[in-house]
């Protein structure tokens, strides 16, 4: 688990620019390697389960997760599939929330 799972995901109140270069490369290093980084706006990850079962019981720890860090993913469920798009919307770019949401997303994953 990474340091960042271990923190909480912080509100933005839109008072910030978004992280960009190095910042998010130093942030990125500290996820799964299966999270893309796009366009330097959001974070991406698809999810592989064994079934549709599995895909909408992780769905649903993700939902919880986000309810409990108040920070809410884009969130895509198919069979044996979940992909989850982050970032903060108030800023329309990413924080350090974001990746500290996606390291969580990582832990409920692999537990």
């Amino acid at each position: 688990m990474t340091e960042l799972a271990a923190k909480q995901c912080i509100p933005c109140k839109g008072d910030v620019p978004p992280l960009k270069g190095d910042e998010l490369k130093k942030l990125q290093e500290q996820i799964h390697e299966d999270w893309e980084l796009v366009d330097e706006h959001h974070l991406e990850r698809l999810f592989k389960l064994p079934d549709f079962q599995n895909a909408l019981d992780y769905t649903q720890k993700v939902g919880e997760m986000a309810e409990e860090q108040g920070h809410h993913p884009e969130i895509y469920l198919t069979w044996g599939k979940v992909k989850l798009k982050i970032y903060t919307h108030k800023i329309d770019g990413l924080t350090e929330s974001d990746f500290i949401w996606a390291a969580k997303a990582d832990r409920l994953f692999d537990d």
